[in-house]
Parts: C-alpha cells; structure tokens; sequence
C-alpha cells in the first residue's frame, strides 16, 4: 500500500467516526439518520451530472449494494438509540475486517501477505478490546451490532468487486448514497412526514455535515480499493476507533477508560503494520 493510499484511507476513517458522533449526538437517532442519507443523496444529485456513468456490468453491485446500505443505516440509527456508541461501533468496526479479509481471501482471489495478515489480526484484536472497556452494555445493542458487521463485510465485499467494474469510482460511490437516501426519505416522508419536517427545520446542518462526511469517506474508501486489496483497506478504514475515542471523549463527553487507551495503541500498532506490509 503505498503512502498517498495510506493517507487516504486514514481521511476515510475520520470522517466515518465524525458522521457516526453526529447521529449518536442527535436527539432522534433514526431522523438524523433520514437526514445524513438524505443530504448524501442531494449531493450525489448535484455532482452526477458532471461525472461519467458507471459501467454497465457493476449496476448490480450498484444496486445491491444499496440496498444493503438502506440496512446498515437502519441498523445503526437503531443500535445507537438503544446502546452506547462507544461499545457498540467497536463491534460493528472491528468483526467486519476479519470476515472481509477472510472472504476476500476465498472469493476474490486475493493473496495477503503474511504482515498484512498480521496487521489485520491485530487491529481486529485491539478494537474487539473494546468490548472489555466496562459501560452499560445492551444485550440488544449487541447483538445488532453483529448483524450490522455481517452487512458491512457484505456491502464492503460488494463494493470492492463492483468499484472496479465500473471504472469509474466517484460516480459508483454516488449513484449508491442517491438509491439510498431516496429510499430512507421517501421511507420517512411516507410514514412520518411531520416529525421530519419540524426535525429538518431544526437540525438541517447536521444532515448537511453528515451526509457529505459519509460520502466522502466512503468514496475515498472505493478508491482505496482500486489501487490496494480489499482487505487491508477494509482493515486500516477500520482505524476511525480511534478516531471515534477521541471524539468520544472531547465532544460527546463519554469517559475513555485505560482499557481502551490500550486498544488504541494496539490498533495504531496494526495500523503501522499495516502501512509496512
């Protein structure tokens, strides 16, 4: 992987942790969520027409891929209405790259490097450290949790085959987020349009800052995808822990315990791992 892949997939994963606070942080998970894909959709709206089509042969990626994003975004307004972020989005983060890695390995027909095999591990124990960091925990919360890892190691698996059909990243990213912030917002004006209306007219930014957070990191990470292997991107992405920690910490006042101080070095020690490898 080389140093500018790096850098990128690093951007990727602040980013993701940043829009994930903003939902956590909203004082209705599930509208804030409506409001994040929403915002991502009217973005891919104002770009799409200035980029080339994907191909033809990754539009069923492009639509199966959206329609398990529409669960994964549903998942996660769920889980975080229920359970705590910092307990939660290590599961969800961390027992996704080791299946991804693993299926990649099967499906994809990629060879990892035994450091690279060996960064993978390590980052997926140091986030898995998490779970170990004391807190409330959700039995429900939990269990949704993985579930919502089986998603991402699916959309991610997805992704990273139909990313590279359709030669064209940017606008495969975002026909995606367009297919699915239209189903969740139609989904919301149909059942509960009044609630979303007064929600919008309230919280409007946070769907704007969201939503550009989510698809900017995601197509930074399909891009990744094309210039190294699924896996080791799907992993080093998974770094936004530590990311999310701090923020956890500084914005969202949650207390970081000397468990998870660990973790956070294990992680960057997978991470360098893996930037060698």
């Amino acid at each position: 992987m080389s140093l500018t892949v790096f850098e990128i997939v690093l951007v990727a994963a602040v980013l993701h942790a940043s829009w994930n606070a903003i939902v956590k942080a909203g004082k209705n998970t599930v509208l804030t969520m409506v409001l994040v894909t929403a915002s991502a959709a009217l973005w891919a709206v104002v770009l799409l027409p200035v980029l080339p089509s994907p191909s033809p042969e990754s539009w069923p990626y492009i639509a199966l891929s959206a329609a398990l994003q529409i669960v994964y975004f549903a998942l996660v307004a769920r889980i975080y209405r229920i359970a705590d972020m910092s307990q939660t989005y290590p599961i969800m983060r961390g027992a996704a790259p080791l299946i991804v890695a693993l299926a990649g390995t099967l499906f994809l027909d990629e060879a990892l490097s035994s450091s690279a095999w060996l960064g993978v591990c390590i980052i997926c124990s140091g986030i898995l450290i998490m779970l170990w960091s004391g807190g409330q925990k959700s039995r429900e919360g939990l269990i949704l949790a993985l579930l919502n890892a089986l998603v991402i190691s699916g959309y991610t698996l997805v992704d990273g085959i139909g990313v590279r059909l359709s030669a064209a990243p940017a606008s495969y990213t975002l026909w995606i987020f367009l297919i699915t912030g239209a189903s969740i917002g139609c989904w919301a004006t149909l059942t509960q349009w009044s609630q979303t209306r007064h929600y919008l007219r309230l919280n409007w930014h946070l769907g704007a800052v969201g939503g550009l957070g989510t698809l900017v990191s995601y197509g930074l990470a399909l891009y990744a995808m094309t210039q190294a292997p699924v896996a080791v991107v799907a992993a080093l992405r998974e770094t936004s822990i530590l990311f999310s920690a701090v923020i956890s910490w500084l914005i969202l006042k949650e207390h970081i315990t000397i468990v998870r101080c660990v973790s956070v070095c294990v992680i960057a020690i997978g991470a360098i791992t893996l930037r060698l490898a």
